[in-house]
């Protein structure tokens, strides 16, 4: 982790006020609330209208593969040293078939050995977003052969919104959930 200690405390739910203890209730998995939103929770209205966004890019509703979607928010947390979201989305990347060599390979890059020209795409998308801030025309045209243009457009927001997460754990210092395994 990049930082030791929280900047901003993970709040318990004997500090919950009425309003936090509300929107916990869609956010309860078995009984247990992650840090990211025991986090962000201080501020109420920015964690329920984030969610609108962050849950459209995290569903059904988006129209990319899940696996796909776990290999590009798992570069981009990579990228940005976000231990805490490389380490839920592994295990969310697993459930959604994303294997143990597919996972360091993601690590490695875009021209590791073993990626399909597509997936390489995929990876190397969330690369030139971080360094460039742009898809190449040569990714694009890569992405093209077999995305649609809702699902480039869904691929790009699923890469910056994961970039701006990885911004918010990192700065506020957001540990790891029990269980979770940071970076080898």
């Amino acid at each position: 982790m990049r930082l030791k200690a929280p900047r901003v405390r993970p709040l318990p739910d004997e500090e919950l006020n009425a309003e936090q203890k509300e929107i916990f209730k869609s956010l309860s998995r078995n009984g247990n609330v992650f840090n990211i939103f025991r986090t962000l929770i201080h501020y109420p209205a920015l964690l329920k209208n984030w969610l609108t966004f962050a849950n459209y890019v995290l569903s059904k509703r988006s129209s990319i593969a899940a696996r796909e979607r776990e290999i590009a928010i798992l570069r981009i947390g990579w990228l940005c040293k976000a231990e805490y979201e490389w380490a839920q989305h592994v295990v969310i990347g697993k459930a959604c078939g994303i294997t143990d060599a597919e996972i360091d390979r993601i690590a490695a890059g875009p021209d590791a050995p073993g990626w399909s020209p597509f997936d390489a795409a995929i990876v190397r998308a969330a690369d030139e977003l971080h360094k460039d801030k742009i898809v190449s025309d040569a990714t694009w045209n890569t992405l093209s052969e077999r995305y649609t243009e809702n699902q480039r457009m869904d691929l790009v927001f699923a890469i910056g919104q994961y970039n701006m997460v990885s911004m918010v754990l990192n700065t506020f210092g957001v540990q790891l959930d029990p269980g979770l395994k940071g970076f080898k």
